[in-house]
């Protein structure tokens, strides 16, 4: 019985499945970069000058590059970037640097004219503009004025990763107003696979490298489990949700996907409390006066869901889950196998994706 570990939350959860239920595992791919590529890739930046990296991921992926050019300070005696980051990730970022030389301190909005500033980001998929990159955070964080002109580009109702969409013009745009730069990264499961420096209007660049390693010719199948494949990606819902929409192309219709998502933090997005609440209707998402935070999931999640089932591991109660969201819920991996086998047959295969924030299945 082949024995399948898969990422759920801080830790990892074991998938017992028998050989002749597994179709195929598909995971992350991309050749890694060393230590002394990764600091040739940063090697343009200017670390006399005073430099605050402004953190947007807390991944291993950003804590590597970050590493790597504190380093290079220590390496060349010169005074070590500030480290800043929102209110809600500080707790999560001051656990990745141990070292209390570095200094950590919150983020607040009115430095966003600091010229001094560098944005830090590992670049991933995005339903509504393709790709989610430091562009597109900033937007969302704050030109929050300009989501609705995004989300009524949106091309259709369904999410669109991977793709070259309008939405993405309204991002570039924004950023090109402000004089910051930027280290965009590419990462899987296991390291760093590209990293551009620069003003982030160039270093979306990077999409094409994302999209090398990323893209899977899959096919159609009835059973999919998907992991997000790194804590950072199943802290909420909202956030989670990406890795189903980088899968959704293939399941079948009338199949079932199965995200493993903790949701330790809970929904994460404004609409999707205000749905469980009551308060969003489903028709407000069509069109919409106002946008709202993470709208657009919410309106592909009740999309898809009349193409195929979509099921659940977490700790988000049924009642949101389940009675607010149409989801099937399941208390644990091992509860969620044996439902495909009862329902589905004991025969039926499934296909395990085991790094959903770093794939894009076609």
């Amino acid at each position: 019985m082949p024995e399948i570990w898969l990422s759920y939350g801080p830790t990892e959860v074991v998938l017992d499945i028998k050989a002749e239920n597994l179709e195929r595992q598909i995971g992350s791919e991309g050749r890694n970069l060393s230590d002394s590529e990764i600091a040739s890739k940063l090697q343009s930046i200017d670390l006399t000058k005073p430099t605050e990296l402004v953190v947007l991921d807390s991944t291993k992926s950003v804590k590597k590059v970050i590493l790597s050019l504190l380093e290079v300070c220590n390496q060349k005696s010169l005074p070590k970037p500030k480290i800043l980051v929102d209110k809600s990730s500080l707790h999560l970022t001051k656990n990745m640097f141990s070292d209390p030389s570095i200094s950590i301190s919150e983020f607040d909005d009115s430095q966003l004219t600091n010229t001094n500033l560098m944005f830090v980001g590992e670049m991933e998929f995005d339903g509504l503009f393709g790709y989610d990159t430091i562009s597109t955070k900033l937007l969302r964080r704050f030109g929050k004025e300009r989501m609705l002109e995004a989300y009524e580009k949106k091309n259709g109702n369904l999410p669109h990763p991977g793709e070259d969409v309008a939405s993405m013009e309204i991002a570039k745009k924004f950023t090109d107003g402000f004089e910051i730069s930027a280290i965009e990264i590419v990462g899987n499961s296991s390291g760093v696979v590209d990293v551009s420096t620069g003003h982030p209007s160039s270093t979306m660049t990077l999409s094409k490298s994302l999209s090398s390693i990323a893209i899977t010719e899959a096919g159609k199948h009835r059973i999919l489990f998907i992991s997000t494949g790194q804590e950072t990606s199943n802290e909420t819902l909202n956030k989670s949700l990406s890795a189903l929409w980088n899968c959704a192309g293939s399941v079948k219709e009338e199949g079932l996907a199965i995200l493993l998502s903790e949701c330790k933090n809970g929904l994460g997005s404004e609409s999707i409390i205000q749905h469980v609440d009551g308060r969003m209707s489903l028709d407000r998402l069509k069109n919409p006066a106002k946008y709202v935070d993470g709208m657009e999931n919410l309106l592909f999640l009740t999309e898809l869901q009349k193409q195929f089932k979509i099921g659940i591991v977490s700790v988000l109660p049924h009642h949101y889950t389940q009675d607010k969201l149409g989801l099937i819920p399941f208390g644990g991996i091992k509860e969620s196998m044996e439902y495909v086998l009862k329902t589905y047959g004991e025969r039926q295969k499934a296909v395990i994706v085991s790094d959903g924030s770093h794939v894009l299945l076609r």
